[in-house]
């Protein structure tokens, strides 16, 4: 029929793995369509079909591991570029930092097995904050996958004067490359800082808008990808992320895994809440946000 597609699209746009996981997990006989085990890649199937992985697949997949980490300035997202240190490098047991309650232990081997991570969404040498890294193609997929829509949002200092003009051309109305961007949210904090939230993420994305309505970024921290939050997570820590926290992100369709739109099982104040979105580039969140998370985590625990 013409609307079938091959087992792996199938389940990559489903949420349970990346193309290149599928097809291993076919090989390996590790995937079940309607019932019964397919071995062969390269066949079709109609989008309505039931699809499920073995336990031995599932078990290959919560083995691997996503941490988040608060960068600092000065490492870069991936490899090594230069002189430059990559943000893996803090992927060290005394750098763990101490929110983390997931109950996942890493061993020395663990923490070898890191350069094995991977940046799901870049963040410049010369911006701070949330970074995800993950070895979970389901991962990487919900987070920089073609079809991702999710919010980024970020607090920007700048220098120049903010005035209303500048912050509607933020929103909606800049092109870069020779294309126009998705609208974006801005709203001024203060008079040298703006909360930016972001559906896509071009190189220096920020930066170049900014530059162009006369603004120069004098400092940028990522605060939240989606639902998940970089809470209290100090600067140079890290902490492993529950896969459940991205239940959020997942694609919403009649064959799709049970979706959780409004559960978020964050140990660290990640709950997205609009009433407490302001935050300082630099200090810690309010008193207020503070015992709001902490209500938070004693209701997950």
């Amino acid at each position: 029929m013409a609307d079938e597609q091959r087992l792996s699209k199938l389940m990559s746009q489903r949420g349970l793995c990346s193309r290149r996981e599928a097809d291993r997990y076919i090989e390996q006989g590790l995937v079940r369509v309607n019932g019964e085990i397919v071995n062969t890649l390269g066949i079709k199937y109609s989008p309505d079909v039931a699809i499920e992985l073995t336990s031995a697949a599932q078990v290959q997949q919560n083995s691997r591991l996503t941490i988040m980490i608060n960068k600092p300035v000065g490492y870069v997202s991936s490899q090594a570029e230069e002189e430059y240190i990559p943000a893996v490098r803090l992927v060290r047991n005394e750098n763990r930092s101490d929110i983390d309650q997931t109950g996942v232990h890493t061993t020395d081997y663990d923490l070898a097995r890191a350069h094995d991570l991977a940046p799901a969404g870049r963040l410049d040498i010369d911006s701070q904050g949330l970074l995800i890294l993950t070895q979970d193609g389901r991962i990487a997929k919900l987070l920089i996958g073609e079809n991702n829509n999710l919010e980024k949002e970020y607090l920007v200092r700048v220098d120049g004067i903010i005035e209303q003009e500048k912050i509607d051309r933020l929103q909606f109305g800049i092109e870069l490359d020779g294309k126009p961007l998705k609208r974006a949210k801005v709203r001024q904090i203060n008079p040298e800082q703006l909360q930016i939230i972001l559906r896509e993420g071009k190189k220096r994305q920020i930066r170049r808008m900014c530059d162009d309505v006369g603004l120069h970024v004098t400092g940028l921290k990522r605060v939240r990808i989606g639902e998940v939050r970089l809470g209290k997570l100090k600067e140079g820590e890290w902490r492993v992320v529950d896969p459940e926290e991205f239940e959020h992100a997942k694609p919403s369709n009649k064959a799709s895994p049970k979706k959780s739109a409004t559960r978020n099982n964050s140990n660290d104040g990640t709950r997205h809440n609009k009433s407490n979105r302001r935050e300082s580039l630099y200090g810690q969140r309010s008193k207020r946000l503070n015992e709001n998370q902490s209500s938070d985590k004693k209701s997950n625990t």
